[in-house]
Order: structure tokens, then C-alpha cells, then sequence
């Protein structure tokens, strides 16, 4: 019996299963940016630990915002790093790369919207999401704040994924039993297994992941579009 759900927002809400790392790699090879995937995600993973260190993002900052700063923050990690070289038009190419992926977001988002307004209908959601103080601000932006009863964020509660402890916030917020509430997240070793070990039952969003995995025991259920939540959930989980 499912009583609530509990719902990751980046890669599952925002790009339909397919991993951050894996949109903005589109945008570079897309534009044409001369470095190597293994340069990217080497500036890919640093951007996203200093980001997360650093209040360089503003609870106000909208989801553009957090695209620049992320761009930003990778680019100059490879002209820092010589994969690019010091003439690289930071700017234009800030610009194009943001654009290009808050353009698919935009477009992912309106089909989210639809799934979480139904499920909203049957089911308290709660999000539970490593964001960097402004998710209050994204969920507005994209006019889905409404559909949940509750944010937890990790820049706000002091906890990150993959620490169960941010998933027992959770199912703390929707007060019913861990067993009886659903997690969602696109992220099999920072959703699933922590959600699993919180006692949660699961629903793994596997769409293009950056990291291959092969054990998917702890997923009660496997998905390839966030839509399909809603002829699951009409039957037994």
C-alpha cells in the first residue's frame, strides 16, 4: 500500500531520467566545445562539489541561474586545467550551453507537471533533493511548488544524498510508515539503495545514466520515462 511519495527533482523531474552530466556533455558536443568526455566529467564532478561548498547560488537564483553558474564553473575548471586555452570565449559559450539545456528543461517540464498534478491528487509528495538553497525558487519557477507538501533540500537540512538520513526526513515529513511510502529517483546509488536502506519502497527512473549499473536489486521497480508513475500507481507497487 502506498500512502506517500517521495520525489527526487535533477535527472528525474527536470530531464526525464537522463543524467545532468549526460545533458550538459550534449550541449558541449552539440556547440562544439574541443575537449575530451573525460575532461568534462573531470570539471563536471569538480563543479558540482564546489557548488555544493560554496554559496556562489542564491536562494532567489532561478534554474537559468543555476545553469550558468554551473557552466561557469566547469569551463573555467578546463582553461584552469588547459583543456580549453586562455582565449576561450567564456561568455558566448556560457550562454549557448545554459540555453540550449534550460530550452530542454522547459520542455520536460511540462510534461512533469501534468504526472505530479494527478499524482498530487492521490498521494502527499514530498521532494527530497541535493540542491543548492534555491529549490523553493526552481519549483516556483517551473509552477510545480504547489504540488508538494513539502521540500527537503540538502543545502537546507545539512544532509546529502546518498545518506539515508535525508530520505527519513522524508518519510518524517509524510508521517506515515517508511514501508508504506514510495521513493522516486533516477539515481540508482544516491535514490534507490538510501531510500531502500530508510525502509522506502523504490521506483528506479533508469534513463541515461553516466554510470553503469549492474546490481538493481534494491529497485522494486524499474522505469523509463516519469510518466509511467502513473500506470504503475494504479496498481500494486
Amino acid at each position: 500500500m502506498i500512502r506517500g511519495i517521495l520525489i527526487d527533482y535533477g535527472g528525474t523531474i527536470d530531464t526525464d531520467g537522463k543524467h545532468w552530466a549526460e545533458v550538459l556533455w550534449a550541449a558541449y558536443c552539440d556547440i562544439g566545445i574541443p575537449v575530451e568526455k573525460s575532461a568534462f566529467l573531470e570539471a563536471y564532478k569538480y563543479g558540482e562539489r564546489y557548488l555544493a561548498l560554496h554559496p556562489v547560488i542564491n536562494p532567489g537564483d532561478d534554474f537559468f541561474d543555476v545553469l550558468v553558474a554551473k557552466t561557469s564553473t566547469q569551463l573555467f575548471f578546463l582553461v584552469e586545467n588547459e583543456y580549453l586555452p586562455d582565449n576561450f570565449d567564456f561568455p558566448e559559450y556560457i550562454e549557448r550551453i545554459t540555453t540550449m539545456c534550460y530550452e530542454q528543461v522547459q520542455k520536460n517540464m511540462k510534461k512533469s507537471a501534468t504526472v505530479l498534478e494527478k499524482l498530487s491528487q492521490t498521494y502527499p509528495l514530498v521532494l527530497v533533493s541535493n540542491f543548492y538553497g534555491n529549490i523553493r525558487t526552481v519549483l516556483k519557477e517551473f509552477d510545480i511548488a504547489q504540488y508538494f507538501s513539502d521540500v527537503i533540500e540538502s543545502a537546507v537540512v545539512g544532509v546529502r544524498k546518498p545518506d539515508p538520513a535525508i530520505f527519513a526526513l522524508g518519510v518524517q515529513s509524510l508521517g506515515f510508515d517508511a514501508d508504506q511510502i514510495l521513493a522516486v529517483g533516477d539515481s540508482y546509488s544516491k535514490d534507490i539503495i538510501p531510500a531502500w536502506k530508510a525502509g522506502c519502497q523504490t521506483v528506479w527512473l533508469r534513463g541515461k545514466d553516466w554510470e553503469e549499473t549492474q546490481n538493481t536489486g534494491k529497485a522494486g521497480l524499474i522505469i523509463e520515462h516519469f510518466e509511467e508513475l502513473l500506470t504503475h500507481l494504479t496498481k500494486p507497487v
